[in-house]
């Protein structure tokens, strides 16, 4: 009988993090062994199924990432922190020989490369994904499609007014993933002038607009928009909630084993 993944989840006391051990505990052929969260946070030393609001499921919450890794010797970490943790941690994870999914957006492509290079030197697998939710994947891979027929693009993405980042990861990758169908999209068709500096946007990849909202009782949307003479077509994903991101997590766990390299976005393992 094939052995159950052994998971550890750095940000466990997140709300990302919360979901993930939920969702790790409920699935058959998976086995949370470790929670790590920032040191300080005061549920340090309790049961992470407690704090998750299920059951008791005998793994304290620890601050102490290395010690863990060592001791507990999981198969995956799953790290949904932050763009100046996840970095560290994703290091420490790789040079001990255990594979990384990580969901923190906020990296550069830098830190991407960086995190490719020690993946590869030490032949153990990584999968980073800005966006889990199988449906905002999708939306990637038709706007994809859809750029070599239309010329001009926008993207308007809407998040809670929690989120740090701006713009949103899905938008960056998703404007890479259209600029790849068409290298420059239509530039404005007049030289513009700002009466507000940033009111068009930021401009990313192939000179698509990149337009941020953040708001509270937002969670994570998207739309893109491609436009052609006479004609517009709108691409939108939504999350309402973050049990939609867990099935994409669960699905990277799983591949994750398979690879002994960084794959970046969930497009190129689904």
């Amino acid at each position: 009988m094939p052995k159950d993944i052994k998971v550890l989840v750095c940000g466990a006391a997140g709300k990302m993090g919360q979901s993930v051990v939920r969702a790790v505990d409920a699935e058959a052929g998976f086995k949370l062994i470790g929670a790590v969260d920032r040191s300080g946070n005061p549920n340090i030393g309790k049961d992470i199924g407690i704090i998750c609001g299920i059951n008791e499921i005998g793994v304290k919450l620890t601050s102490d990432l290395k010690e863990a890794l060592s001791k507990l010797q999981p198969d995956v970490m799953v790290d949904f922190t932050m763009p100046e943790i996840v970095i560290v941690n994703a290091q420490m994870a790789l040079k001990a020989g255990v594979r990384a999914v990580i969901g923190t957006t906020g990296m550069t492509k830098d830190d991407i490369s960086e995190l490719s290079k020690i993946s590869k030197q030490n032949a153990t697998g990584t999968i980073v994904a800005p966006n889990f939710a199988i449906g905002a994947v999708l939306m990637m891979k038709f706007a994809k499609e859809a750029s070599k027929y239309f010329a001009h693009g926008e993207i308007i993405e809407f998040h809670h007014d929690k989120k740090l980042d701006a713009p949103s990861g899905t938008s960056i990758k998703s404007a890479e993933l259209m600029a790849e169908a068409r290298k420059v999209f239509g530039r404005d068709s007049v030289k513009g002038k700002e009466t507000i500096k940033g009111a068009r946007g930021a401009a990313g990849d192939g000179n698509i607009h990149i337009h941020s909202v953040r708001l509270p009782g937002l969670l994570a949307h998207q739309e893109i928009i491609l436009a052609a003479l006479g004609q517009t077509l709108t691409i939108r994903h939504d999350s309402y909630d973050r049990t939609s991101f867990m099935p994409g997590v669960l699905m990277a766990i799983k591949k994750v084993m398979e690879l002994d390299h960084l794959v970046y976005g969930l497009e190129n393992i689904i």
